[in-house]
């Protein structure tokens, strides 16, 4: 099946997507700060430049888009055309995400990933046990 746009549209709504600041990061840093939590952002000192980072509970939060990040949920779905170009492009996207959560884990900090389909009250309150789970236990 054909791209519906042309490559000029095409290209400018692929320029509109952002890295970060999106909006499910504002809502996972929203409720964290709602909830006493205070963090850095997009902190570059640390591989992947995690969207969250938890410093007093040693404790990265990456917040990733189902698409870019190849999710196995409906959300997902395989691009129709120039598909060479984003079968690479994906697959690369989720081994660097892979080389970069076993490099913040062989540091000692706990990796924890927010799917942008899950973000909804429950995960909301299930990452601030998962923050606090380890943190609690040492100290």
């Amino acid at each position: 099946m054909a791209d519906n746009h042309s490559k000029e549209v095409r290209s400018m709504n692929m320029s509109h997507i952002r890295s970060k600041d999106t909006k499910p990061e504002i809502i996972v840093r929203s409720f964290l700060h709602r909830n006493g939590f205070r963090f850095r952002k997009n902190d570059k000192r640390y591989p992947g430049k995690p969207d969250i980072i938890l410093p007093k509970y040693k404790t990265a939060v990456y917040i990733n888009g189902c698409f870019w990040h190849m999710h196995d949920c409906e959300s997902f779905v395989w691009p129709k055309s120039n598909t060479e170009y984003w079968t690479n492009k994906l697959i690369n996207n989720k081994n660097r995400d892979k080389k970069y959560h076993d490099q913040m884990k062989e540091k000692g900090w706990k990796v924890i990933v927010v799917w942008e389909c899950e973000i909804n009250d429950n995960r909301l309150e299930y990452l601030i046990k998962e923050i606090r789970d380890d943190y609690a236990d040492s100290s």
